[in-house]
């Protein structure tokens, strides 16, 4: 009889760097840049193309960041843990916060999105109605433990392409049947002299990041990755470059399909585009596939933010009893789950879409800083060697990312301040001036997940 094998059990390492890859495009999604495409444009005043490559420009940077990070703590693949141990545990909270917020604006976002695209197929009935409809639905899916495999949301990503080609067919044919109109029609979505502005571009590619929010997920597979050290960089690298191009191609085929920047529904502004380039049946094509991959996200997106409250609950951050409470027979946060339910529902009735985003972009822009600053501080500021490639990459990732973060409207900024500070008397207070240990952001593995799709 073969004797056991000593030790604990390890994770296999059975990820390659293709399959990082096809993980990283099935979190962000094919499909990331529709969603926002509408408030992006507004903003920009018609320049998403070039948002959509900013943004990819300082993603790029951070990514490279991230998975340099993760070469140092493989398996750790968090802001809040890079931040905390580099630079300062009080920054590290800092950084954890700003996550907390990234993670609870999710669900709003996604509740808000489902109900805006249902209004499309029956918009008789009230937009409240539909908030109240997606919230119980999401809250009841997460409550039922529904998981989707690694297989369906492979399938659904599948899919999104297979649109994405249909979709941009329809555009080329639309485009190709327009009077001719020289060759600035064709270079406007880069840069049109009437409305171009900096400081507009800016502010829609302060929008625009949203199209890449998921790619540090990437780093939390450590554990089972051939080769970490390396796969982990090119994979983060290369899902950026690779969503970035995608997204830079559907943005400028819906600029040409849609030359203006005013839409039926801002919101919901990529399906209207769709409908004119291919008809009534493109249009319901768009909407139903943008509507399923949304209802994935959201169900993923507040499980997220339920197993993070767990960890502060079960760290005494939160109130514990509450929670940290998990239900026995699902094996889920029950509370929390209903909670961020709640959320949701309120969140929806009172924010709009564009300002949801810019409050998760503003958590998400202060993460990616603390990430870069952590990169650094750990491969040059501490390093004998100082090598110019170790320096210039974090310090132009910090840079762009605190030129898009103060690109934020006023009332974002605002709201996002008083959540910090709010945030930061009560980690002061917690720990004494920041003296005792520190509240962890590290989500638990150990609570049931739903992957994105």
């Amino acid at each position: 009889m073969p004797s056991k094998p000593d030790g604990p059990t390890a994770l296999r390492r059975s990820l390659g760097l293709w399959d990082l890859i096809l993980y990283g495009v099935i979190v962000i999604q094919p499909t990331a840049p529709m969603p926002v495409y509408g408030v992006m444009t507004q903003r920009a005043q018609g320049h998403a193309v070039t948002t959509v490559l900013i943004a990819m420009v300082a993603m790029l940077f951070t990514a490279i960041s991230y998975g340099r990070m993760a070469r140092a703590y493989p398996s750790a693949g968090s802001a809040f843990t890079y931040v905390g141990r580099e630079l300062h545990p009080g920054l590290g909270y800092v950084t954890g916060w700003s996550m907390a917020m990234d993670y609870m604006m999710n669900p709003i976002l996604c509740t808000i999105l489902c109900s805006k695209y249902a209004m499309n197929f029956l918009p008789e009935i009230p937009y409240g109605v539909w908030v109240v409809c997606f919230a119980a639905l999401l809250t009841g899916l997460n409550l039922f433990a529904v998981r989707t495999s690694s297989r369906i949301n492979a399938a659904l990503a599948a899919v999104m392409g297979f649109v994405i080609v249909v979709f941009l067919a329809a555009a080329a044919r639309y485009v190709l049947h327009l009077p001719y109109g020289g060759v600035a029609s064709f270079t406007r979505p880069f840069y049109d002299p009437n409305t171009f502005s900096l400081r507009a571009v800016l502010g829609g590619t302060s929008l625009a990041v949203l199209t890449y929010i998921g790619f540090d997920g990437i780093s939390t597979l450590s554990e089972e990755v051939e080769n970490p050290k390396r796969n982990i960089l090119y994979a983060t690298v290369l899902v950026c470059l690779i969503i970035g191009i995608v997204a830079s191609v559907e943005v400028y085929a819906a600029q040409l399909v849609w030359p203006g920047f005013h839409f039926p529904d801002v919101d919901t502004a990529y399906v209207y585009i769709a409908g004119r380039a291919g008809g009534p049946w493109l249009f319901a094509l768009v909407n139903l596939t943008l509507l399923v991959a949304t209802i994935g996200s959201g169900m993923a997106s507040q499980l997220g933010a339920a197993r993070l409250l767990y960890g502060m609950g079960r760290g005494n951050a939160l109130p514990k009893a509450f929670f940290a409470s998990i239900e026995p027979k699902r094996q889920i946060p029950r509370n929390n789950v209903l909670f961020l339910g709640a959320v949701a529902l309120g969140g929806a009735c009172v924010l709009s879409f564009e300002r949801s985003a810019e409050l998760l972009n503003f958590g998400a822009l202060l993460a990616f800083m603390g990430v870069n600053a952590a990169a650094f501080t750990r491969y040059y500021w501490r390093e004998e060697r100082k090598l110019w490639t170790n320096m210039v990459t974090p310090v132009l990732g910090f840079l762009v990312c605190l030129l898009l973060w103060l690109s934020l409207s006023r009332p974002a900024k605002i709201v996002g301040v008083c959540w910090m500070i709010v945030g930061i008397t009560y980690g002061a207070i917690r720990t004494h001036g920041f003296k005792a240990d520190l509240v962890t952001f590290d989500v638990p593995e150990e609570v049931t997940q739903v992957p994105s799709p």
